[in-house]
């Protein structure tokens, strides 16, 4: 099936009962709730059929509503957000799901369809992520940074929360870092939910191993774009600074 052929939707996935930032979808940023940010970004991928909020907060969703979004209740029991993009498609039919993190108001329509591919092949199980080089040394050695290593043909290798590859016998490397955005068939889906977690995803803590683990073939391509996604209150500042052209 082609690009040209797919239906395609966009998911935003936003909890509410983050330990480290409660309520952050709703943070403002610049004066505007930080998912309106990313939502108003998602409309203009014109690829998207569809523009969805998926959350379990009856606060998210009625602050959605209130800038025009539209909204899917979940369960509140989702323990990572690919399970909530996974409610989703049993809920809207699609040929493929993106998925653009919440806290991510930085990402535009230029990066966000990368993930999106040419086509799928007939019973392939579909998955791809983004990721942008690291611009400051000392986030390749924080551990809150995904670290990512693909082959040549843009396949992950591997992720880790520490600095990898190893530079033992080279300095000349570029570190790429994850960016918040996946797209995934229903197959895939449907494999992640029925597959339980491995050895290595519950010491990374990293859901992308439900598919490496398993031999399921994961894509990143670098979007090579400014990315800072808030985990904390405190991020928020380097995005407004971002934002008002004081960082670069």
């Amino acid at each position: 099936m082609t690009k040209e052929e797919m239906r395609i939707i966009c998911v935003i996935p936003a909890r509410a009962e983050s330990s480290r930032f409660f309520e952050k979808p709703l943070a403002l940023i610049c004066g505007k709730p930080m998912i309106q940010w990313v939502y108003e970004h998602c409309l203009e991928v014109e690829e998207f059929a569809e523009v969805y909020v998926a959350t379990d907060s009856d606060k998210i969703k009625d602050a959605a509503e209130s800038f025009g979004a539209k909204v899917i209740m979940t369960k509140s029991t989702h323990d990572t957000a690919t399970e909530r993009l996974y409610e989703v498609s049993t809920k809207i039919d699609a040929d493929l799901y993106v998925m653009v993190n919440g806290d991510e108001p930085l990402l535009k329509r230029e990066a966000i369809i990368q993930c999106i591919p040419d086509s799928i092949g007939e019973g392939e199980l579909y998955v791809s992520n983004l990721m942008t080089d690291f611009t400051n040394p000392v986030e390749v050695v924080d551990a809150t940074n995904l670290k990512i290593v693909t082959d040549s043909h843009h396949r992950c290798l591997f992720i880790s929360r520490s600095p990898i590859p190893y530079p033992k016998g080279s300095l000349d490397y570029v570190y790429q870092k994850f960016v918040g955005v996946g797209a995934f068939n229903h197959a895939a889906l449907d494999f992640y939910h029925e597959t339980p977690r491995g050895p290595i995803e519950r010491m990374e803590e990293n859901d992308s191993f439900r598919f490496i683990e398993n031999n399921v073939p994961i894509y990143y391509y670098n979007c090579h774009t400014k990315s800072l996604s808030v985990d904390t209150r405190k991020d928020i500042e380097g995005v407004e600074a971002y934002m008002r052209g004081e960082s670069k």
